[in-house]
């Protein structure tokens, strides 16, 4: 096999890894509550560290993966990663060990993310390449997201959870083992002063309207996420099954859609990809709100699933063909900038959706979904430029 197919699979494992450290806490609460009697309150509050670790770290992270590579990130996020569901495996110090836990989940899952993204665009110098191979990248994210509910909605009396989180550690640990073993292409980044870097980078036109782009983008995410089920079961009527069924389906939408994509993206512009997925988030949202009928909802659940993929992995694609040289350190900026959009937008829909129900906080979708395509428009002319760092 040759070299650049093995970092590849490096990177895919890196990103499976990210997929289980997102997924992981909201999967295991119901357990983790019981066992240790925590309350809405606590789990709000590992939920907070875990975002607070993942955005620290991304930010810190950006300018090292352009001066040394991803190869030092590939090997130790795993192990931040293991040694968290370690400490959740067995809970040695209770509720403080538990957000310990938290901060190693989000500062690990965080570094695999932006990692695993970079070496992939260093990968791919073609802009059509580079957005088909992170869509490509992106199903993998989905397949460690459903890993872990699945197989403890499967195993959990037959191994226990222990159990499940130790096959997990194994899985986990790959891409460090590969990115021990394998030969990385030589860092491009600059050789100046990382802080002097980001702060340059982080002022530029480009890079402002890209970040306010994922900013709505994750928080529309997030809030399907969470939104979908309540307004299934609450206003539609739908049983728990139904509504899991229903949501699994979102996920199955994306991943799949992002394989089609991986083809797709090699004869299509990005930017175009991009103006239409968010037109299409914003019609199905709506569809969504409006259902009459649980039919019509699940059809508007899968439709929303498969137009919000090609939106996250394409978008950085863009801005690693914009700033090769500096790709981890503008992924840096542009992800660090999503999670604010990823903890600020579901709070907003959480109030919403309180006092006007949950269409309400869906409606905030629709919004989002319209501003991506609005600033979509003015990244393309902002790109009509050069297409290679200063």
């Amino acid at each position: 096999m040759a070299g650049q197919e093995w970092l590849n699979i490096a990177a895919y494992s890196g990103m499976f890894g990210y997929g289980v450290a997102m997924a992981l806490l909201g999967a295991i609460l119901p357990i983790l509550s019981a066992r240790l009697r925590l309350d809405l309150a606590d789990a709000g509050n590992l939920f907070l560290a875990m975002n607070g670790a993942m955005l620290a770290a991304t930010l810190a992270l950006g300018p090292l993966l352009d001066r040394f590579g991803a190869r030092p990130a590939l090997v130790v996020a795993p192990l931040l990663v293991a040694a968290s569901l370690a400490l959740i495996a067995l809970a040695p110090g209770g509720y403080t060990g538990l957000a310990v836990a938290a901060m190693l989940l989000g500062a690990g899952g965080g570094a695999l993310n932006q990692s695993a993204n970079t070496l992939v665009a260093g990968l791919h110098r073609d802009l059509s390449r580079k957005s088909a191979a992170l869509n490509l990248l992106g199903v993998f994210y989905g397949v460690g997201a459903l890993f872990i509910p699945l197989s403890i909605g499967a195993l959990l009396d037959v191994l226990g959870l222990g159990r499940i989180l130790g096959c997990a550690i194994v899985l986990i640990l790959v891409p460090a083992v590969l990115g021990a073993a394998l030969r990385f292409p030589p860092p491009a980044g600059p050789e100046d002063a990382p802080s002097a870097r980001m702060s340059f980078l982080a002022t530029q036109p480009l890079v402002i309207i890209l970040a306010l782009l994922l900013l709505f983008q994750s928080g529309n995410e997030f809030i399907l996420g969470g939104f979908i089920t309540t307004r299934l079961t609450r206003e539609l009527h739908a049983s728990i099954e139904q509504s899991s069924y229903l949501l699994a389906g979102y996920w199955g939408a994306i991943m799949i859609m992002r394989v089609i994509l991986s083809r797709i993206l090699l004869k299509v512009s990005g930017h175009a990809l991009v103006t239409a997925s968010g037109l299409g988030v914003a019609a199905f949202a709506a569809a969504l709100i409006l259902a009459p009928s649980l039919a019509v909802a699940g059809a508007a659940v899968i439709g929303v699933g498969a137009s919000i993929s090609a939106v996250f992995p394409t978008t950085l694609a863009l801005a690693g063909s914009r700033y090769p040289r500096n790709s981890g350190t503008v992924f840096g900026i542009l992800i660090a900038i999503s999670l604010v959009g990823g903890m600020t937008m579901p709070w907003i829909a959480g109030r919403l959706s309180a006092a006007h129900g949950a269409g309400a906080g869906l409606a905030l979708v629709v919004v989002g979904a319209l501003a991506i395509s609005g600033l979509q428009l003015a990244v393309r002319r902002q790109m009509r430029g050069r297409t290679l760092d200063n």
